[in-house]
């Protein structure tokens, strides 16, 4: 009996792929690039100022992937790349709040030195990022996670105090970048939290802090 010729082997393996194309995504850690954050235009400052504004009515249409890109990268992305001190301030410079997107498709870690997204989970939990009803149909709901590891000789008072502040130097951010672009965002506090991180599968060193919806506004 002859061996499969390579062009046969070939087109197994490419009818496989293609018929299971889930299954690159489904894997624990794989990475999205972002595209580049586009850093000019929007609105001016005082005028986004201005604008801001909290929604609690969103529209179900997606986020295109510039427009989260920009997002994140104005929440506390980097923009000093020879420091890599970014858009938001911390306490001492630890940096230690991490943004989770909860999207229909996922949930992602932001990888802000790399402009990345990380796959956490293949399964859309943003229902369980809140207790309101909006954040199960709403595009983005961002997760702000502090890493109490990075304050390690605080004590727990000033660790949260300094989280909760350096989350709301972010959420501010993002506010005023949805004043900028026309976008609906609300922070929310409202959320089971322990449930939460233990679906996130966030260690015990690990507490979210606050929540943010973010998307068009309903129309």
């Amino acid at each position: 009996m002859k061996s499969p010729s390579l062009f046969l082997i070939i087109c197994l393996m490419l009818a496989a792929t293609f018929a299971c194309p889930a299954l690159a995504l489904a894997e624990y850690g794989q990475t999205i690039q972002l595209p580049a954050p586009q850093t000019d235009g929007g609105k001016p400052l005082m005028l986004a100022l201005k604008t801001r504004s909290t929604f609690r009515e969103f529209s179900m249409e997606k986020l295109p992937m510039q427009t989260l890109s920009n997002l994140l990268w104005a929440a506390c992305g980097v923009n000093r790349p020879e420091s890599g001190k970014r858009t938001s301030p911390s306490a001492k410079n630890r940096q230690e709040i991490d943004i989770y997107a909860a999207t229909a498709d996922g949930l992602y870690r932001y990888d802000a030195l790399k402009n990345s997204l990380v796959l956490i989970l293949k399964e859309d939990i943003r229902v369980q990022t809140g207790k309101q009803d909006f954040v199960a149909t709403a595009p983005l709901n961002l997760v702000y996670v502090a890493d109490f590891l990075k304050a390690a000789g605080e004590t727990e008072l000033e660790k949260t105090l300094y989280a909760g502040a350096d989350t709301g130097f972010i959420s501010q951010n993002v506010y005023l970048f949805c004043a900028s672009q026309g976008l609906a965002t609300v922070v929310r506090g409202y959320v089971d939290k322990p449930a939460l991180e233990k679906k996130m599968g966030l260690p015990p060193n690990q507490k979210v802090i606050l929540a943010q919806t973010v998307g068009y506004p309903k129309k």
